[in-house]
């Protein structure tokens, strides 16, 4: 079974140069066991949700192609929510996010959850 991503977990396009946090609303209110807020699958807003990937370098991508095909700063351009893995497991309605669901950027570049954010603690 695939991990719950919570705040704090990572993603990464495959056109950009840095994984990006995944900043989680507090909208959801649900919790895990550790206090973490859940992520669910609505959690894709550029900027808000995923700040940046630092530089884009994909050929899809217009101020790539004007930069002659050199890196420019990313400004991820998701276009829809997070496919979910799980559909029928929800967070107040919507399907939970998981480490294994995955989004797309307008510009070509896949983005994938390279960290969920959870972490085992030693008793």
């Amino acid at each position: 079974m695939s991990e719950v991503v919570v705040f704090g977990g990572m993603c990464k396009c495959l056109f950009g140069k840095i994984s990006s946090p995944i900043i989680v609303l507090p909208k959801s209110m649900v919790f895990t066991s550790s206090m973490m807020p859940v992520a669910d699958i609505m959690q894709f807003m550029p900027i808000v949700n995923i700040p940046t990937f630092g530089m884009c370098q994909s050929p899809a991508n217009p101020a790539v192609v004007m930069a002659a095909g050199m890196p420019v700063p990313c400004v991820p351009l998701i276009v829809s929510p997070w496919i979910p893995t799980k559909p029928n497991v929800l967070v107040k309605g919507i399907p939970i996010l998981l480490k294994n669901s995955m989004t797309f950027c307008a510009y070509a570049g896949l983005i994938t959850i390279s960290n969920a954010g959870q972490f085992k603690i030693k008793a």
